[in-house]
C-alpha cells in the first residue's frame, strides 16, 4: 500500500495570534487539542506506520553554507493509504486544524525512500528502488543531472 509524507503547516502570523491569547486560553486549547490529537492517532493507528512528530527551527544547507531557514512546516507523520485523496481525508477533522492554529496538512506520496512497510521500496514492494525515469518521465532529472556534470 502506498505511503505518504503528511506535513503539518503553520503560518507565523497564526502562531503569533495564538501566542497572543491569554495563557489560560492557550492552556485550555492545549488540553483539549492534545487529548483530541491522541484520540485521532489512536483512531487512525493502522494507517500511521510512523507517527513522526513536531519540529522546531529550520536550518538550511546550501552550496554557500549553513544558515537559518524558514518554511511553514511544524511537524510530519507518515500515512499509509490507498490513494493521496484517502491519505488527505484522514486529516479532515484533525485537531491541528480544528483546535490549534494550524494552516493545513500537505500530503505527498513517497516515490522512493525508506522501507516503512517491511515490503521493500515504497511504491514497488520488491526492494528495488524506482528508476528515475519513472519518477520524472519528462526527463527532468536527467537534464538536472547533466547540468551538474554527470550523465543520465
Amino acid at each position: 500500500m502506498p505511503h505518504f509524507l503528511s506535513v503539518y503547516t503553520l503560518k507565523p502570523e497564526d502562531l503569533a495570534r495564538f501566542r497572543a491569547m491569554p495563557k489560560s486560553e492557550q492552556d485550555a486549547a492545549d488540553a483539549v487539542g492534545l487529548k483530541q490529537w491522541a484520540e485521532w492517532e489512536a483512531k487512525n493507528a493502522a494507517s500511521l506506520p510512523d507517527r513522526g512528530g513536531m519540529v522546531g527551527k529550520t536550518m538550511r544547507v546550501t552550496r554557500d553554507g549553513i544558515d537559518e531557514g524558514a518554511n511553514p512546516f511544524c511537524g510530519s507523520v507518515v500515512v499509509e493509504a490507498d490513494s493521496g485523496e484517502a491519505a488527505a481525508r484522514l486529516f479532515a477533522d484533525h485537531p491541528h486544524l480544528t483546535i490549534f492554529p494550524g494552516d493545513g496538512v500537505d500530503s505527498m506520496p513517497f516515490l522512493t525512500g525508506p522501507d516503512v512497510s517491511g515490503l521493500g521500496a515504497i511504491g514497488r514492494g520488491d526492494g528495488r528502488p524506482i528508476p528515475p525515469a519513472s519518477i520524472f518521465p519528462d526527463k527532468t532529472q536527467a537534464k538536472f543531472r547533466t547540468s551538474r556534470g554527470t550523465r543520465a
